[in-house]
């Protein structure tokens, strides 16, 4: 009955949030998400990382091209995920932006030619994406555990959530499969749990 319960509330947040994201224009959205990303490259947890595992932006997400770019220029390994199975995903690396092309559900995804993946256990710092989060770092995910049994794996690594102000909220319903992050960067917040 209480997962029915946490269910529930989970879709009626995630519910909120798609609505909100909604309501931003594309100038917005492009404004916060270089505010956030600026933040993010100068975060010591990025800084001081190697091997770093970031999504490629859906449009309604917080774009992430220039963290992209800064890692190329850092010459840090960046990787993105790629879809191996029902619920199950694997860091592929990503040399450059002429890889990717469009993959299943139209996220962009490395070519399969120039597939190849990377050691879950050698990232140092994942940008994660999310519906929404909380005080405590709990996070909302879109529904389908990739990134709660990813992270579980990436035992060495920190977690960034790149997020719109509103996406924090008072309290993220959660199960013990849920796993949350480290650190949530805002346009007007850094709250960071490593203390």
């Amino acid at each position: 009955m209480v997962d029915k319960e946490i269910f529930e509330q989970k879709k009626i947040l995630r519910k909120e949030m798609a609505t909100k994201h909604s309501e931003l224009s594309k100038e917005e959205r492009d404004k916060i998400s270089h505010e956030v990303v600026q933040k993010i490259l100068s975060h010591p947890i990025y800084q001081n990382s190697k091997s770093v595992m970031a999504y490629a932006s859906m449009p309604e997400e917080i774009q992430l091209n220039e963290l992209f770019d800064d890692a190329f220029n850092a010459e840090k390994k960046l990787s993105i995920p790629f879809i191996v199975g029902r619920g199950n995903m694997r860091p592929v690396f990503l040399p450059n932006r002429d890889v990717l092309e469009v993959g299943d559900f139209g996220i962009l995804t490395v070519r399969q030619e120039n597939r190849k993946f990377v050691d879950i256990k050698e990232i140092d710092c994942v940008i994660v994406p999310g519906a929404a989060f909380d005080f405590k770092g709990n996070r909302l995910g879109k529904g389908g555990g990739y990134y709660d049994r990813f992270l579980k794996l990436a035992v060495n690594a920190k977690k960034i959530a790149p997020a719109f102000d509103f996406q924090v909220v008072e309290n993220v319903p959660i199960t013990p499969a849920d796993c949350g992050v480290d650190v949530i960067i805002t346009p007007t917040k850094i709250i960071d749990l490593l203390g």
